[in-house]
């Protein structure tokens, strides 16, 4: 019996379809968007896993995994994401049905720590906000562009994982005072990974930079407002490279405004992209990128192969390394049992 895999057409490092193309046993349909609902539900239908692009405004809501489409897949033994996040698949109605959800975490890790760090050096050493004066031939002196060294600074990491240990490497090399807040680890782990642990109350209160590499989760969503962005310290700068939805982009425009804080730099927004109209975009001390933190080669090409070798350890009934829902696993074996023996 061949083992079914589906996936849309949205741009894939070849990594993957290379892999896949040399398991003798698996099939791999690529279906587009534009294709013939019917059509493409019947490849579902059969289909043993799903590799879901990660990010959710690329993906037409149709195409989510959640109960909707799970009651229609009744094969289905694996969510698989291109990417480390998971914001188009329903964890729980996951569980419910029996499949294993898996994302990429780590593919990305250093290139989204890159793209953070990019964007502090660019708030404050005001490297965009030149750009834009030079450009529009807007120039007095360069005293009206002064900026400032991070070096010395506090800064606070908000979810210690992959891109956060990497981003506490980087912040020492600069110099920098690394906190970390993780509910999801010990102080003594966290303290492994190059922070320092501390409350998130502390961490808000101490740092200069508050930058957020948690999930969107039920738990995370809008989790930063302006209670959070007042208890910063005064002249910070919020740094988001995660998720859009996390952080309240109305309190923040308004902590900007106000100058309570001194900058931000944002990667990521509540819709993407961002309307042109967003109100940030109309501050000169935000610096903006459209969620192309995790995008860059090294990244698409680790997220890839990592994918396609671990729907390869699942085709094969055994456990990935990357499992968002564990608790699932014992479930998933005895369906793969009944499937394929």
């Amino acid at each position: 019996m061949k083992k079914k895999v589906v996936r849309f057409d949205f741009w894939l490092n070849p990594a993957f379809d290379r892999h896949m193309s040399g398991l003798k046993d698996v099939d791999v349909s690529v279906c587009q968007y534009s294709d013939d609902e019917q059509k493409t539900l019947a490849l579902f239908k059969e289909a043993h896993v799903y590799h879901i692009c990660a990010a959710r405004d690329e993906v037409p809501s149709q195409w989510w995994v959640n109960e909707a489409l799970l009651s229609k897949m009744p094969n289905l033994l694996c969510a698989s994401t291109s990417g480390a996040g998971y914001d188009p698949v329903d964890v729980e109605a996951c569980n419910r049905h029996g499949v294993l959800v898996v994302n990429q975490s780590g593919c990305n890790a250093n290139s989204v720590a890159e793209h953070a760090m990019g964007l502090l050096l660019s708030v404050k050493h005001r490297i965009t906000e030149s750009d834009r004066v030079m450009r529009a031939n807007a120039y007095t002196t360069r005293e009206d562009l002064m900026g400032n060294d991070i070096r010395g600074l506090t800064i606070g990491i908000v979810g210690v994982g992959n891109i956060g240990t990497r981003m506490a490497e980087l912040s020492k090399a600069f110099d920098m005072t690394v906190l970390g807040y993780d509910p999801y680890l010990s102080d003594e782990e966290i303290k492994r990974r190059g922070a320092t642990p501390v409350s998130f109350e502390d961490l808000l209160s101490r740092s200069d930079v508050v930058t957020v590499h948690c999930p969107r989760t039920p738990e995370t969503l809008n989790w930063i407002g302006a209670k959070e962005f007042r208890a910063m310290k005064k002249g910070a700068v919020f740094i988001a490279t995660a998720r859009g939805g996390i952080h309240d982009e109305t309190a923040l425009y308004e902590a900007l405004r106000d100058k309570h804080l001194s900058g931000a730099g944002l990667d990521v927004w509540s819709v993407e992209p961002p309307a042109p109209d967003n109100p940030l975009l109309s501050l000169p001390n935000v610096t903006a990128t459209y969620h192309t933190a995790g995008v860059k080669h090294e990244a698409r090409g680790n997220a890839a192969a990592m994918g396609a070798a671990q729907i390869e350890v699942i085709l094969r009934g055994e456990r990935p390394p990357r499992l968002v829902n564990p608790e699932v696993f014992p479930v998933f074996l005895e369906r793969y049992k009944k499937m394929f023996g």
